[in-house]
């Protein structure tokens, strides 16, 4: 979920252990590495002049921006982040609809679903491989590249005169609001510096990301009670063009290593002189990027243990998102006989709870610092499984107890508002779950965060993508309670993830060579600075 890096100088760490990194991209690790080496460059050729900031003040650099233009940024990024996210599940209220329209059959397999299936896979898959690419655009023009984009593939879902046509360009716009949504994760953490200047606005970010998917049903909701399906996606292309203007003169550029560049190039054309940056010196292949980004991660979840506990956890709270799209018409259709729009509405109560569990996960900054008083190993430093306190509370109160109660309270005697009470309950356990993975994840491995949250990231947009299609067989065959049952059942297996690292997390940390690697690297780096 949370993607793109930038390298010390530009980012500073927002974990409180770690000092190489602070955002997740695929990038990092490698351009850590290159700014090590770039000083030869001035060995080799004297006349070379690194373009670097103009000391801790310089007012070009994001970090040093006024607090009032940060937070104007970062509330424009925030709200692409939901508009843009409301496109995945809009259209699973239509899905009759479209069935109707294109002779597509839900009697075996829930077909309807492949269009979000679709956006879901799209959203893994360019994430891995196409936001490298965008590094060297930078932030502001690949964020308005890749929006019109967006919009031109929004158009042809919008005219489909086939089923194909529809999942296909679902596919592409899943892969754009991936690519933006990993983009303004990348604008917070360009600007926010610190643990505590980091924090509030990190956990908005999460919680817009969550409450973006969860509200496309409440919203297509509202405009199939009264529209064609197809209007879903005209509105779509009238606000997200209306927005145009807003985020072309609002989102500037905050990637440390492109203001750097232009200042380089500006340098060369006014003096003539061999100015660069030192990442322009290395500069590294795409197709070495590229590698790095999907490989990395693979080899972390199938290695690391921490990794893929915490993946599974994160992408099945995820997945179960994308799963009430599904589930929550089956329930409410067969138990009170309602409209698919008006179960769309339902989806809500999931907002609310993540909404009031943005305020858990924020509480838990408290416990996160005052453990930097208790820490054995690093006196004075956050322990980072602190950050897992608060999910405890999500995983075994807020997910797994909210789906006993949307199970056995799914009955038609029982009010609609019970099931729906569960429902918030589930909601308000994933955002806690997922904000207490991410930040975990980068506070253990520093400078290989990168690799561990895009392993995380990919994991949640493939259980979004699957994960529902098994909704209707499970519902239909076991029965509403039942069905939700298991997947209670599944929650608290893995909540249990959190009570190992809490016990045995330092111990499971110094096995990992990844964590060794990140760590023996920031205590050098501390003993220099201290000489």
């Amino acid at each position: 979920m949370l993607q793109s890096a930038q390298p010390t100088q530009d980012q500073p760490s927002w974990g409180g252990s770690s000092s190489d990194t602070l955002e997740a991209d695929r990038v990092g690790e490698q351009q850590h590495v290159v700014r090590e080496k770039s000083h030869t460059s001035q060995e080799i050729d004297p006349d070379v002049e690194i373009v670097d900031w103009n000391g801790p003040n310089d007012p070009e650099n994001p970090f040093n921006w006024p607090v009032r233009q940060k937070w104007i940024l970062t509330s424009v990024a925030l709200f692409g982040t939901f508009i843009t996210l409301v496109n995945g599940t809009s259209i699973a209220v239509a899905a009759e609809a479209y069935n109707r329209e294109f002779g597509i059959s839900d009697a075996h397999f829930p077909n309807s679903y492949w269009p979000i299936a679709s956006w879901a896979l799209g959203g893994g898959i360019f994430m891995m491989i196409l936001l490298p690419i965008l590094e060297d655009f930078g932030v502001r023009w690949g964020y308005l590249i890749t929006y019109i984009v967006l919009i031109i593939f929004i158009v042809p879902s919008a005219v489909a005169q086939n089923f194909a046509t529809l999942v296909v360009t679902r596919f592409i716009a899943g892969g754009c609001v991936s690519l933006l949504a990993n983009t303004i994760s990348s604008i917070i953490c360009d600007i926010w510096a610190g643990d505590r200047g980091r924090t509030v606005p990190m956990e908005l970010y999460i919680t817009v990301y969550l409450f973006g998917s969860t509200m496309g049903p409440v919203i297509g909701g509202a405009i199939y009670q009264f529209l064609n399906w197809r209007w879903i996606f005209y509105i779509q292309i009238i606000w997200y063009c209306a927005f145009i203007p807003l985020f072309f003169f609002t989102i500037k550029e905050t990637r440390g290593s492109v203001i750097l560049k232009q200042r380089a190039k500006k340098i060369r054309a006014a003096t003539g002189k061999k100015a660069y940056t030192r990442d322009e010196l290395h500069h590294i292949p795409i197709w070495q990027i590229i590698k790095t980004s999907v490989k990395r991660p693979a080899y972390m979840l199938c290695t690391e243990w921490v990794v893929f506990s915490l993946t599974m956890w994160s992408a099945f709270s995820v997945g179960l998102v994308y799963l009430f799209t599904q589930s929550i018409e089956e329930v409410f259709t067969g138990l009170y006989g309602w409209p698919a729009y008006s179960t769309g509405y339902v989806q809500a109560a999931v907002g609310v709870g993540e909404l009031l569990g943005f305020w858990a996960a924020y509480g838990n900054i408290y416990f996160y610092f005052r453990s930097a008083k208790s820490n054995p190993i690093d006196p004075g430093t956050p322990v980072p499984e602190a950050r897992l306190y608060m999910s405890l509370v999500g995983g075994f109160f807020g997910m797994t107890g909210g789906m006993f109660i949307y199970a056995w309270t799914s009955y038609p005697e029982i009010p609609w508002i019970a099931p729906a009470i569960g429902l918030a309950v589930v909601g308000f356990g994933t955002n806690i779950v997922v904000s207490s993975i991410a930040q975990y994840l980068m506070d253990s491995y520093s400078k290989y965060a990168a690799s561990a949250i895009a392993a995380v990231a990919f994991g949640e947009n493939v259980f979004s993508a699957f994960l529902p299609l098994a909704a209707q067989s499970m519902y239909t065959n076991l029965g509403y309670r039942w069905a939700s049952s298991v997947l209670a059942f599944l929650s608290l297996a893995l909540a249990c993830a959190p009570i190992i690292l809490l016990v045995k997390g330092p111990e499971i940390r110094s096995r990992s060579p990844f964590i060794r690697e990140a760590r023996y690297e920031h205590d050098v780096k501390g003993s220099v600075e201290e000489a």
